[in-house]
């Protein structure tokens, strides 16, 4: 008789975006495969409600992930999902305890705490799973087969780009969570340490030399438009005219009602396109058709992310209040908004990479050269798509596109889940699995990222075999 595979029990440390929406998301969906029993959240709201949402016990209700660690192991799993800077204790306590981690990228912010978490997770033996979902993800895990099984010949370079949307970077890089240095980390890292590992995992060896530039070249008061206040409420001229006028992005959502647009749902598309061009035959309707009324009380990232109040009247005071109200060229932010990185490996494949805030399309783009044929490849809103090149036949054969039942039940098109799916049955089966993206795995892109950030700040090519000298000795 087949032996039922035990439910895995979690506890939850941070029940913000990634933690509630995504990981919390998965155990309500999947309760035969994963528990959550216990949450740590200093923010009351948020705690109440994923308390509510998992029916956790009174006692399992924690203010910070020092009382709940403070107390005897009780699940098999600590899954992380704090700020940037609030990485490294608990994950290194969690280990010490037992606890099998898995970390939100990315691992800390500086790569002396990245070696520490490392070094942890090899003295306890607890699995340190680094959420670097994209490695999971259809379209990711197609290109790597084609490459390992020589459909291109023999790769020789890689150019890979992040096309990071004008109102992502704005809400998340400007006026949100990552927008300075001393209260996240360098964009590179906080953003792209998916992308460096990546090129590292396509690629299959390790990096020899990286040269980085980049700067904070727009979102500065220079460029605030005429008549532009410090707050988008506070009496600016330029609301007509400003794309990043705050409640155009999270009251009346514009730049999701473009992308509804081509949704697969009719439905979905006719209420975007209403919206967007007939407002005045929109707001009549909705009076009397309750679905028109999903567009107003749209509670999705990233409006679910300025409050926890997501009422209309709540959204507003949030606009009026917080930061996600501000001007973005009057905000606090320090990080860059555009990057690019030079890449030779060991092998002497070459990589580019390039990072910026103002695309109107939100995804990847790669293309992979070989001695015998080139990928190309489109990671978007839109859909993924992979298009293989045979030199010699003169072929265009498309592998992947998104009629073929792509994955894409969770984010990052389908990433997110397939990860926790990964993770989850290797504690199952009391196996490592596959480990895709273990510390010692993902070490390597953050040594990308931090060797990126040097060379961009003094302005000279890095030798990572230096590089890591120095870092591991200082370690």
């Amino acid at each position: 008789m087949m032996k039922t595979p035990k439910t895995v029990t979690a506890v939850i440390i941070g029940a913000g975006n990634r933690g509630k929406d995504v990981y919390g998301q998965y155990a309500q969906i999947y309760p035969d495969k994963i528990k959550i029993i216990a949450v740590a959240e200093p923010n009351e709201i948020r705690r109440r409600e994923f308390a509510s949402q998992h029916n956790l016990q009174a006692d399992r209700i924690y203010e910070s992930w020092e009382t709940l660690l403070a107390e005897p192991k009780i699940a098999d799993v600590a899954i992380i999902t704090t700020q940037d800077r609030l990485h490294t204790q608990p994950s290194l306590q969690a280990m010490e305890m037992g606890y099998q981690v898995l970390l939100e990228k990315p691992m800390a912010p500086n790569l002396k705490e990245c070696v520490q978490l490392v070094k942890k997770a090899n003295e306890t033996g607890s699995q340190l799973r680094i959420a670097h979902v994209l490695r999971y993800t259809e379209f990711f895990q197609t290109l790597k087969s084609l490459i390992t099984n020589g459909r291109i010949g023999e790769i020789m370079t890689i150019d890979l780009r992040e096309n990071i949307s004008y109102y992502h970077y704005a809400h998340s890089f400007v006026r949100g969570n990552w927008n300075n240095l001393k209260k996240s980390s360098p964009m590179i890292l906080a953003k792209s340490c998916h992308d460096l590992d990546l090129l590292y995992w396509l690629v299959g060896v390790p990096a020899k030399f990286i040269s980085s530039f980049g700067s904070l070249l727009h979102f500065h008061p220079g460029n605030a438009p005429v008549g532009a206040t410090t707050r988008c409420l506070d009496g600016c001229l330029a609301t007509t005219s400003c794309k990043y006028y705050a409640p155009r992005i999270y009251i009346d959502i514009i730049p999701l009602l473009r992308i509804a647009i081509k949704s697969t749902s009719r439905e979905v598309r006719i209420l975007a396109n209403l919206a967007l061009h007939r407002p005045r035959i929109f707001n009549f309707l909705k009076r009397y058709i309750p679905s028109f009324r999903r567009i107003e009380n749209y509670d999705g990232w990233p409006v679910s992310v300025i409050t926890d109040d997501l009422s209309i009247s709540g959204k507003w005071k949030a606009l009026e209040t917080t930061d996600y109200g501000k001007c973005v060229y009057f905000s606090e932010n320090d990080v860059v908004d555009h990057q690019v990185v030079n890449i030779e490996f060991e092998n002497k494949v070459t990589a580019t990479f390039t990072m910026h805030g103002f695309s109107y399309e939100e995804g990847r783009t790669i293309r992979v050269d070989g001695t015998t044929g080139t990928i190309i490849g489109e990671f978007l809103d839109s859909g993924p798509k992979l298009t293989l090149y045979d030199h010699f036949e003169g072929s265009e054969t498309i592998v992947l596109d998104q009629s073929i039942g792509v994955d894409t039940q969770s984010g990052h098109g389908g990433g997110d889940f397939r990860l926790m799916r990964s993770f989850i049955d290797s504690i199952r089966d009391n196996t490592n699995g596959d480990l895709l993206t273990s510390a010692k795995a993902s070490l390597e892109s953050h040594i990308l990222a931090f060797a990126s950030e040097e060379s961009r700040l003094k302005k000279k090519v890095v030798s990572l075999e230096e590089f890591k000298k120095n870092a591991f000795s200082e370690n």
